[in-house]
C-alpha cells in the first residue's frame, strides 16, 4: 500500500484494513528492511492479551532509520538542532553523519558493558545526544527508557528502580529559556537510591558546576571521540522490546509502557506519512520533548524511518520573547509544525506583532497534539499561523497506542474544528455506553474504545501485566478502553471530549468538560480554563470553573455573569458554572495535560490526600489553588 493521496484512496484503504487486516499490514511492512521476513503478520486478541505482530521476523529499527537511506540519501539533512539561545549555532546532521554518531554512541554503550536486553535510562535536555543515544541503544538491542528532564530526583529514581536500568546518561545541566536545570545534581540524588546504576555518562551542555564520582561518572564526549564510527546492528526479533516509557497513573506508581520493535516501527511510519503528508524536501518540526511519546514517535523514529528532515528544539516558545517559535519557522523554513494546544493558547495571549513580524509562508501543514484543542485556539492557529492556507491535523492518540489513532490526513480529509475526525486505516474505534454496548448510530456519545489490535499498541506494563489488563481491558472485555470519552457526528467524525471521568453529570445531563471550556474561552479576557464537577446538594454535581485571566478582575460577579452568558449561548443554561475561581495557573503534566483529579479534589474541599503530584510541570500551583479557594 502506498501513501494515501486522495479521499477515495483513504476510503478504499480504510475498508481494506478493517476487512483484511493481515493482508493490509503485510503490504505496509514490505516497505522496510528486514534481516528475516516474518512468518505470521498478526495474532492474538484483547481477551488473552497475546498480541503479536510480524512474528518470526528479524530486523533492527535503526537499519530502517539510518542505514537504508545511505545509498541514495546519505547527504540529505536528517536532523536540525535549534539550541536554546537564538544566538547559538544551528547544528545539522546528514543521514551519513547521524549514522556515524549513532555508531560511536553504540560502541560507547558497549564499552560500558551494556548488552542486548539491558535497560538504558536517559535524563537529558533536548540536545542531539539524546536522540543519538536513543538510536544507539536500539542499535545494540538494549531497551531505552527516557525520563523527561524536568522530573524530580524521586520521580527519576522510581523509574530507574522500576526498570532496573544499569546505566544513566544525563547532562551537567539543561538550558530552558533563561534557566539552568541542574540535571546532574538531581541525577546524583536519584542514583543514591538506585543500586542497579553502575555507570553515569555526563554530556557537558550548561557548564554549570557539578560533582563527578570518580568510581561511577564519566564525561561522554571523550568517550565518543575515541569510539569507532562503525557498529553492526544487533538482530532483533519483531516482538523484542524497543523502549519503556512511563505514564503517570491517577493512582499508584507510574506505568512503564513497553513497546516492541517491529509493530511500533511499522505503525510509526505509517501514521507519519499519511497524517502529515511530508514530501522529500520538507522541513518537519515537532515541538515536543523526546521525554514523551510524541517526541519518541514524531521527532525521532517516524521522520527518520521516512527519510525526512526532523527538527529538535531545546528551548521554550516564549524566550527570549513570544516570537521564538515563529522566528524558527522563518529561519529554518519549516513546512510542518506539530505542537500542543497549551503552547498555542500561551502564544495566543501575546500581541500579534510577535507573529506578524515573521515570514511564515513556508508552512504547509499545522498539527495539534496532547489534548483536545478548543475552537478559539484552533481558529487563532488557523488564521494567524496558517494564514487560512494550512490544514490542521488535530491528532488523537496516547502513549499506549504508539502512534496517531484518529486524525485528519493533511489536505485529504475534511477539517472540522475541535474534531479529530476520522480513524487512521487499521483502527476501528467504537463508542460504548456505560454497560459496554456498542452505540451503532452515527450520532453517538460515550466511551471511546478500540475494537481490534493494531501494530503500535504497547504490549504490557513493564513488570506488571496484571495491571496492564486491569487498566485497559477489564472494564469493557474484548476492547481496548482508552479512558477517553468521545462524540461522533452524523458524518462519523470523532470529537474527543476528555477523560471519561471528566464527564460531568449535571442534573442527569452528561456534559463534557471540553464543551464548557470551549464556551468559556470565547470570553476575550480568558486565556485558559478548566472545569470539573463537584458535589452539589441539588444537582448531584455542579460545575466548578478555574479561570486564567489576562487582566485583573475586581468584580467577580460581573465576570461570572459574562461567563454564564457565553456558556448559555454555546450550550445552554444547564452548563452554567456554579462556581468560578480565578487562578494563576493549572496543574499540568509535562506533556501539557491538565491533572483534573487535583482540580476535583480542590473543588470538593478534599485536599487531605492529593496523590502523586511528582509528574506535574508546576507542583507549586496546587497550594496556590487551595489557598485561592479558601
Amino acid at each position: 500500500m502506498n501513501r494515501i493521496k486522495t479521499l477515495e484512496e483513504y476510503n478504499y484503504q480504510y475498508q481494506q484494513s478493517i476487512e483484511s487486516p493481515e493482508t493490509y499490514w503485510d503490504n505496509i511492512a514490505q516497505n522496510f528492511t528486514w534481516k528475516k521476513k516474518w512468518d505470521k503478520t498478526c495474532s492474538g486478541d484483547f481477551h488473552n492479551l497475546d498480541i503479536k505482530w510480524f512474528e518470526g521476523g528479524e530486523l533492527n529499527i535503526t537499519d530502517n532509520c539510518l542505514d537504508r537511506h545511505l545509498e541514495n540519501n546519505a547527504n540529505k539533512t536528517a536532523l536540525i538542532y535549534e539550541a536554546n539561545g537564538p544566538g547559538e549555532e544551528t547544528k545539522t546532521f546528514t543521514y551519513q553523519e547521524l549514522h556515524s554518531e549513532v555508531c560511536k554512541f553504540s560502541n560507547v554503550l558497549k564499552s560500558q558493558g551494556v548488552k542486548k536486553g539491558d535497560r538504558v535510562c536517559f535524563y537529558m535536555g533536548m540536545v542531539p545526544q539524546l536522540l543519538i543515544g536513543v538510536l544507539a541503544t536500539a542499535r545494540i538491542g538494549a531497551i531505552h527508557s527516557v525520563v523527561f528532564g524536568g522530573f524530580s530526583a524521586q520521580a527519576l529514581a522510581g523509574r530507574i528502580q522500576d526498570c532496573n536500568a544499569s546505566i544513566l546518561i544525563t547532562n551537567d545541566g539543561s538550558l530552558r529559556g533563561d534557566k539552568i536545570i541542574p540535571l546532574k545534581e538531581i541525577a546524583d540524588k536519584a542514583v543514591e537510591n538506585c543500586p542497579s546504576i553502575k555507570n553515569v555518562l555526563v554530556h557537558r551542555r550548561a557548564n554549570n558546576s557539578i560533582n563527578m564520582n570518580k568510581d561511577r561518572d564519566q564525561w561522554l564526549t571523550p568517550l565518543l571521540e575515541k569510539a569507532s564510527d562503525q557498529c553492526e546492528s544487533e538482530t532483533m526479533n519483531s516482538e523484542d522490546p524497543l523502549f519503556i516509557l512511563y505514564t503517570s497513573g491517577s493512582t499508584g506508581s507510574p506505568k512503564g509502557q513497553l513497546h516492541s520493535t517491529a509493530g511500533y516501527m511499522v505503525y510509526a511510519q505509517h501514521t507519519f506519512q499519511n497524517v502529515f503528508q511530508v514530501e522529500k524536501e520538507d522541513i518537519y518540526w515537532c515541538t515536543a520533548d523526546i521525554g514523551w511519546i510524541t517526541g519518541h514517535t514524531y521527532i525521532t523514529y517516524a521522520p527518520l524511518l521516512s527519510g525526512s528532515t526532523t527538527v529538535m528544539f531545546e528551548g521554550v516558545p516564549t524566550w527570549p520573547d513570544a516570537g521564538r517559535f515563529w522566528s524558527i519557522v522563518e529561519k529554518l523554513k519549516i513546512t510542518h509544525l506539530y505542537t500542543a494546544p497549551t503552547a498555542i493558547r500561551a502564544l495566543e495571549a501575546f500581541d500579534l506583532d510577535y507573529v506578524n513580524k515573521h515570514d511564515l509562508s513556508s508552512l504547509k501543514v499545522l498539527g495539534s497534539v496532547g489534548e483536545p484543542i478548543n475552537e478559539e485556539a484552533w481558529n487563532w492557529y488557523h488564521k494567524n499561523i496558517g494564514k487560512e492556507n494550512c490544514p490542521i491535523v488535530d491528532t488523537w492518540w496516547q502513549t499506549e497506542t504508539g502512534g496517531i489513532m484518529i486524525s485528519p490526513l493533511a489536505g485529504i480529509t475534511e477539517l472540522k474544528p475541535c474534531f479529530a475526525t476520522k480513524p487512521i486505516p487499521g483502527i476501528l474505534p467504537v463508542i460504548l455506553d456505560s454497560d459496554g454496548n456498542e452505540i451503532l448510530d452515527d450520532d453517538a456519545e460515550g466511551n471511546l474504545c478500540i475494537k481490534h489490535p493494531w501494530p503500535g499498541i504497547a504490549r504490557t506494563i513493564y513488570g506488571d501485566n496484571e495491571r496492564y489488563k486491569q487498566t485497559y481491558f477489564t472494564q469493557f472485555p474484548g476492547y481496548y478502553c482508552t479512558g477517553d470519552g468521545a462524540k461522533r457526528d452524523s458524518n462519523r467524525n470523532y470529537r474527543i471530549t476528555g477523560r471519561v471521568d471528566d464527564l460531568m453529570n449535571i442534573s442527569g445531563h452528561r456534559i463534557g468538560t471540553a464543551e464548557v471550556e470551549d464556551a468559556i474561552n470565547q470570553h476575550p479576557n480568558i486565556i485558559e480554563s478548566a472545569v470539573v464537577g463537584y458535589p452539589h446538594k441539588i444537582k448531584g454535581q455542579g460545575i466548578y470553573a478555574y479561570l486564567i485571566c489576562n487582566t485583573k478582575y475586581d468584580d467577580i460577579n460581573k465576570l461570572t455573569k459574562e461567563i454564564n452568558e457565553k456558556v448559555i449561548e454555546s450550550i445552554g443554561a444547564i452548563a452554567r458554572p456554579d462556581k468560578i475561581q480565578i487562578v494563576p495557573g493549572l496543574p499540568k503534566t509535562r506533556s501539557g495535560k491538565i491533572m483534573r483529579r487535583i482540580l476535583r479534589k480542590v473543588a470538593a474541599g478534599d485536599t487531605s490526600s492529593l496523590g502523586d503530584i511528582s509528574t506535574l510541570l508546576n507542583p507549586e500551583i496546587v497550594q496556590q489553588l487551595i489557598e485561592g479557594k479558601l
